[in-house]
């Protein structure tokens, strides 16, 4: 029986699903304000449990001297996608990086498994810097839709309630639900455009509201208190009437009084 100290053994990979944890949200965070929509929905991180490490290690015949190399995925990180279709620039973003090299690929997409599973699979290896020095460590990129994942976290715990031996009848729904996963993906890549103006649509709207609140509260500051308490008014009636036009009309009304305040407060030039 391996007596190692799996404490210490884990360390590197926590520190490697922490870091690509903060790397891929900030990718997600500045392709949105470069472009307006990113193509990470969200990423979530894990490392392996040390039950599921043992019982990989016995299936895959890997020897305890040989975990770090042998088993890719102690350390995974798991990138969610709206549509299918960006999940391969998501991949060619990450081919990208220098901070981390990509060993190899698996294509489960356009390869999909008996089973119906279907992800993108990226093995990196990523350098993390330990209080002994620099270590590389294999880590698993998951690249999927929602449909995808959901489909997937199901038959996961499904496995594992069966021991990786599903009953055929099982496996025949999985299959069903797996393909109706990927018809629910494709229509969704059908209307993509609708579902990005949409949702554009309601961001910019809640930026209004955001913006017209602060600029009303703001109004207090200039010791504008009637005219705060009319824009609260005013802006109280147009939500009830879901009027957005009307609200950019006070936005820039609320801007206009408190530019005026500001220019009244500045000292003048002196002589």
């Amino acid at each position: 029986m391996d007596n190692r100290d799996w404490g210490t053994f884990l360390l590197p990979y926590e520190q490697t699903v922490e870091e690509l944890k903060v790397k891929f949200k900030t990718m997600r965070s500045e392709l949105k304000k470069r472009e307006e929509y990113a193509p990470i929905e969200f990423v979530t991180g894990r490392v392996k449990k040390i039950s599921s490490i043992l019982d990989k290690a016995k299936r895959l015949d890997v020897s305890m001297d040989d975990l770090e190399t042998g088993i890719e995925d102690i350390a995974g990180i798991r990138i969610m996608c709206q549509f299918v279709e960006d999940i391969r620039r998501v991949a060619q973003y990450i081919r990208l990086r220098k901070d981390l090299t990509v060993l190899y690929e698996k294509d489960y997409i356009t390869n999909y498994k008996e089973s119906g599973y279907r992800s993108f699979h990226m093995i990196v290896e990523y350098p993390v810097q330990t209080a002994l020095g620099q270590k590389n460590v294999l880590a698993e990129i998951q690249i999927r839709t929602l449909a995808m994942n959901f489909w997937a976290t199901i038959e996961h715990s499904l496995n594992y309630k069966f021991k990786e031996s599903l009953p055929d009848e099982m496996r025949k729904r999985l299959k069903k639900a797996a393909e109706a996963a990927n018809v629910l993906d494709n229509e969704m890549s059908s209307i993509r455009q609708e579902i990005l103006i949409a949702q554009k649509s309601f961001e910019d709207n809640s930026n209004i509201v955001s913006q017209l609140l602060a600029a009303i509260h703001q109004l207090y500051f200039y010791h504008l208190v009637s005219e705060a308490i009319d824009a609260q008014e005013r802006f109280d009636r147009l939500w009830q009437n879901h009027d957005m036009e009307g609200m950019k009309d006070l936005l820039a009304g609320v801007k206009g009084l408190i530019k005026a305040s500001k220019k009244v407060e500045e000292p003048g030039d002196e002589l």
